[in-house]
């Protein structure tokens, strides 16, 4: 019971945990999101860098780490919540359009994702005339 719960927040949300009381139940909730508060990714011990994502070595697994669960060496760490890197999905996106064109849907062209261009063949007609090269050979 060594963190205050006035440092804690919402491994979800990142809202505030002061109101409540330590240790927190099994059942308690975010009362920003909704989201189950005695959980994997709120825990001390949460680790994707290690085996079954915990460090700690003699707890049993738990399979979702997005759901309450018993886990008795349960202790709630301060700033579990971070917040996701916009640059990350903007890299992301940038390499693909790099390796599949910047024709794909919402790419640079302009044209709102799943409607083809006017000028553009459609992914089918692309894909057919694939095809027929292919047994032209």
């Amino acid at each position: 019971m060594s963190t205050p719960s006035a440092s804690l927040v919402c491994w979800k949300c990142g809202a505030s945990l002061a109101g409540l009381s330590l240790p927190l139940a099994r059942l308690d909730e975010c009362r920003g999101c909704g989201a189950a508060l005695h959980v994997c990714k709120l825990c001390e011990f949460y680790s994707v860098s290690v085996a079954k994502q915990c460090r700690e070595p003699i707890a049993e697994e738990v399979k979702d780490k997005e759901r309450a669960n018993f886990c008795d060496y349960f202790k709630p760490r301060p700033n579990a919540w971070t917040e996701a890197d916009p640059t990350a999905a903007s890299r992301a996106r940038s390499e693909l359009e790099a390796l599949f064109g910047a024709s794909a849907p919402g790419g640079p062209s302009g044209e709102p994702p799943g409607e083809p261009s006017a000028h553009a063949p459609s992914a089918a007609d692309r894909a057919r005339a694939e095809l027929e090269a292919l047994f032209k050979k």
